[in-house]
């Protein structure tokens, strides 16, 4: 992902609910699940914006996620649950964008790209 540009606010939103009093990857990667399980209303629509080996969505690709993936998945990079081919997938986060869902749920994916995007890891 391209680096974009330094968001304070964003920043500040991380730091003091997101990962707040984490202090290991593994802490920080719970802090997110569990931020982005709470502020996640799903289902909701996205869209793929960019293609990963490890996962078989094309860019422009419409889902429906359905949820977040267990957390085990989810120790190192956020992956979220889509219908697909008759049942559920994890897939990264990172690769999409919401097209139909409320605030709060945009706002939760726009944080963990936004994060992804400044090179922070898990």
């Amino acid at each position: 992902m391209k680096r974009r540009s330094r968001d304070e606010e964003r920043e500040q939103r991380i730091t003091m609910e997101i990962i707040v009093d984490a202090y290991t990857p593994e802490e920080q990667a719970m802090g997110w699940y569990y931020s982005l399980e709470d502020r996640l209303t799903v289902p909701f629509v996205a869209r793929c914006i960019a293609e990963r080996s490890i996962s078989p969505l094309r860019v422009g690709d419409e889902v429906d996620v359905v949820g977040m993936a267990p957390e085990e998945e989810c120790e190192h990079e956020m992956f979220v649950l889509i219908r697909w081919e008759r049942r559920a997938l994890a897939v990264p986060l990172a690769q999409l964008d919401v097209t139909a869902g409320d605030a709060k749920t945009r706002e939760a994916v726009q944080d963990w790209r936004y994060w992804v995007g400044q090179g922070y890891q898990l």
